[in-house]
C-alpha cells in the first residue's frame, strides 16, 4: 500500500531542490526522499564504528540498544 502526501516548500528550499536535482539527474524527487527518510527514520548501527574507534572492545547490535540497557 502507498499513501500520497502533498508538502508545500518555501520558495528557496524548492529552488534549492529543483537545482539539486538538476545537478543529479541520476536521481528523482522520490529516490532523494526515500533515501532521506530512510536515514532519518531508521536507527544507526554505530557498533563496529565504536569497536573500530577503539572506544569500546565490543559493541552493542545498535546504540538504541546500548541505551536502553545501560539506563534501565
Amino acid at each position: 500500500m502507498t499513501i500520497q502526501r502533498t508538502i508545500e516548500l518555501p520558495d528557496d528550499l524548492a529552488q534549492r531542490l529543483d537545482h539539486y536535482l538538476r545537478e543529479h539527474p541520476d536521481e528523482t524527487l522520490f529516490s532523494l526522499v526515500m533515501d532521506t527518510l530512510e536515514m532519518r527514520l531508521h536507527p544507526r548501527d554505530l557498533s563496529e564504528l565504536l569497536v573500530l574507534s577503539g572506544v569500546v572492545k565490543k559493541s552493542p547490535v545498535t546504540c538504541s540498544q546500548y541505551n536502553r540497557d545501560t539506563h534501565n
